[in-house]
């Protein structure tokens, strides 16, 4: 009993797979749309119809013939179908739809029909022929015929031939498109004639054909295109329309997909406790969500009754000044009132000073008058000067709600910040990782951010990957103490009340291959105090030719003899290794970058000497591979050659190979500057590696003689300027003399 319960319950539940979206009834005759769902032939022509196309509503010949389209059994949405009406057919014929006199068929702007899906509820395309040129789902044809006969909906088949009452249908005819009962079949299909050969079938509403057949050829499909992902047949396969697209046999297609269906089923099957606790898992966030949307509306009612009782309290406050200012001014004007009144004839002091008037004691007149003159004054000033004691206009109680209304009208949920927008301008890495970034121009404020930063050179661990988190109040962050060589990848995202927002896009930062060497430049040696100017700081030096240049362009035809200025690094490396940066100016004329032995450097370079040409090259022929097949020792010098916003690789070169791998410059050539350049120093191995200091694409990589102590060096000839990169933590201390003493700077 158990059991069958069950069994019925799954297949309601299948019900809802067996439904057409259109007329929420069991599929009749679905069609399969481009967008994979499906709709019955029916209610797409309906729909169809209702957009206004005409003509494309499929082959006529696909619906239900005699007897098994009979009134008694044809759906009852084919007489509750409303056709477009007449104005709306013609302006639709004379946009472009259908066919109509002047408009040929097989222009050369087809046109295109679009069917509103509603599945997915997007426009799919059904090309010229409309739902002509669609499969029908025979699959799921017999998927709803197993499913009728399974839970009997509808009731039992009738014979359609039976006269009144008919008998109940137990065989069907495909090529006779009938039910009919056991009586009827054999009358029907009599011995010995064309209709005795006819196979008998299962009773069904729903005769489909025997395969499925290309709605273009009316031929049976054979092949499946992978690129269309479409059904075709051997006329299809041929033409130009697939022309160079993957197309295997059927039963290739048909294995494939089974397989594929079969393995993702019994996954689903195999997990059924892990479904189970999904389930109840998201049942539990329906109760979560149904408490956290009652506490929230309660949360906005007493927020809003709160707000209701201020505006209730100011209002009986701002009530009750207008009432005081009223009735003080009732009161003034009363008194007002009463004064005028008192001057009426016969009344008040009026009266009284009459009564007066007739005395005839005289000291006695005088006594009295005295005072009611005084009365008699006033009044009359009063009189001649009137004006109301109080105003009756309350203008200036008039309240300016204009900003209050604003901000209610504003009033809304706090909404968490948008995914934050990394400024990949400033943002890089050097002895440490800096990361900045910015909040899109509409979103909300955030109170603070996460930084989440992980290697993404190391191998995974099992489990979800793992992120360093770091809690930053600014627009800012700085990672300190990152591994050398390593590929760092890094997000960041907001937070307010309203909880965490987006993730920003991750942003991926190469550390430097070794340690950082943090020097300044020391013009004491080769440096020329008239054509180099370091900047104060000492990070930057800028070589001006000046007049020798000017008289030396003079002599070009006769020869010219050009200064080199060298600046070199106020450090000197013995051991380990070492990694620095700079960015050259690409206008420069012609800049060495490099390293070499200190006390080498400071012997070529002490008198500065002259050289014939802007070909001179200091550091013994290395980028220039002069010398390579004959010195076998190692040079003391290694420079980059840069002139002109080029780097010039020489033949020297081509150890680089190993560095940059086959994807690297090749020897002899020139390949643009790049932003900064690094040079990264291996005192042990004696190896000089000069790399693109943004991507760290190696570049070159010389030997080195590291007998002594190696420090940076720079070489000018002609105009040029080089500025040391930055580094992002503490600057070291510098001591600086000024007027003889010593302070750090």
């Amino acid at each position: 009993m158990a059991a069958k319960r069950g069994t019925k319950t799954s297949m309601k539940n299948m019900e809802k797979e067996l439904l057409c979206p259109v007329c929420q009834e069991m599929y009749k005759q679905p069609l399969v749309l481009p967008c994979t769902h499906n709709v019955c032939q029916a209610c797409a022509r309906e729909v169809l119809g209702q957009q206004g196309y005409i003509g494309h509503g499929g082959d006529p010949s696909s619906e239900p013939t005699s007897p098994a389209s009979t009134p008694s059994t044809r759906s009852p949405r084919l007489s509750r179908r409303t056709l477009p009406k007449p104005d709306r057919l013609d302006r639709l014929l004379k946009s472009g739809f259908g066919t109509y006199p002047g408009r040929k068929r097989g222009a050369l702007h087809p046109q295109v029909i679009m069917f509103p899906c509603p599945a997915c509820q997007g426009d799919v395309e059904l090309g010229e022929r409309g739902l002509a040129g669609l499969f029908r789902n025979l699959t799921l044809e017999r998927v709803v015929e197993r499913y009728r006969q399974s839970v009997s909906v509808g009731g039992a088949i009738l014979c359609q031939l039976c006269k009144p009452p008919p008998l109940e249908a137990t065989k069907g005819c495909t090529e006779c498109r009938a039910t009919f009962c056991n009586e009827c079949f054999k009358l029907f299909h009599p011995w010995g004639t064309q209709k005795a050969q006819h196979e008998p079938t299962l009773p069904t509403l729903s005769f489909r054909p025997k395969g499925l057949m290309c709605p273009d050829h009316k031929e049976e499909v054979t092949h499946y295109c992978k690129t269309c992902q479409r059904l075709v047949c051997q006329l299809c396969r041929v033409r130009r329309t697939h022309s160079g697209h993957k197309i295997t046999p059927v039963l290739s297609a048909y294995q494939a997909l089974k397989d594929k269906l079969t393995k993702s089923l019994t996954y689903i099957l195999g997990n059924q406790d892990t479904v189970q606790t999904q389930i109840c898992e998201l049942e539990e966030a329906v109760r979560h969500t149904e408490v956290s949307g009652q506490q929230a509306k309660e949360e906005v009612s007493q927020l809003v009754r709160g707000l209701g009782a201020v505006l209730e309290e100011k209002r009986a406050s701002l009530l009750q000044a207008i009432e005081e200012c009223q009735q003080e001014r009732l009161a003034r004007l009363s008194a007002q009132i009463q004064e005028h009144r008192s001057l009426l004839d016969g009344s008040g002091l009026v009266g009284y000073a009459q009564e007066v008037l007739k005395e005839t004691d005289q000291p006695c007149f005088v006594q009295a008058a005295k005072q009611l003159h005084n009365r008699i004054a006033r009044a009359t000033e009063a009189l001649q000067t009137f004006r109301p004691a109080a105003s009756s206009s309350f203008r200036h109680c008039q309240l300016d709600v204009g900003r209050e209304m604003k901000l209610l009208t504003e009033l809304n949920f706090l909404r968490v910040p948008e995914a934050p927008v990394i400024d990949t301008q400033r943002t890089f890495a050097y002895d440490q990782i800096f990361l900045c970034w910015r909040l899109p121009p509409h979103s909300p404020p955030a109170w603070h951010y996460t930084v989440e930063f992980r290697r993404t050179d190391v191998p995974a661990q099992p489990g979800p990957t793992r992120w360093q988190r770091r809690e930053v109040r600014g627009t800012s962050a700085l990672l300190e103490n990152p591994d050398t060589g390593s590929v760092y990848v890094l997000r960041v995202r907001g937070c307010n009340k309203a909880g965490y927002g987006e993730y920003s896009e991750d942003v991926h930062l190469h550390t430097p291959p070794a340690p950082v060497l943090h020097f300044f430049l020391d013009g004491r040696w080769g440096a020329s105090r008239e054509r180099l100017a370091i900047s104060k700081d000492q990070r930057a030096v800028r070589s001006v030719p000046g007049l020798p240049l000017l008289l030396a362009a003079d002599r070009l035809l006769t020869g010219c003899h050009l200064s080199v200025d060298v600046v070199l690094g106020d450090v000197a490396v013995t051991q380990g290794r070492s990694y620095w940066a700079c960015a050259v100016d690409p206008a420069s004329y012609l800049v060495k970058v490099g390293v070499g032995l200190e006390s080498k450097l400071q012997e070529s370079f002490q008198g500065a000497p002259d050289v014939i040409s802007p070909r001179y090259d200091p550091d013994s022929g290395h980028d220039s591979g002069a010398e390579d097949a004959t010195v076998e020792a190692s040079p003391p010098f290694a420079f980059l050659t840069i002139g002109m916003g080029k780097i010039l690789l020489g033949s020297g070169a081509s150890s680089n190979a190993g560095l940059t791998g086959r994807d690297g410059p090749a020897a002899g050539c020139t390949v643009p500057l790049p932003p900064r350049l690094g040079i990264c120093l291996d005192y042990e191995r004696g190896r000089v590696s000069f790399l693109d200091a943004v991507s760290f694409r190696g570049l070159l990589e010389c030997p080195l003689d590291c007998s002594g102590p190696v420090c940076p060096a720079f070489c000018f000839i002609g105009g040029g300027a080089v500025q040391l990169q930055e580094p992002v933590g503490t600057k070291p201390e510098r001591k600086v003399t000024i007027g003889g003493f010593a302070k750090l700077d």
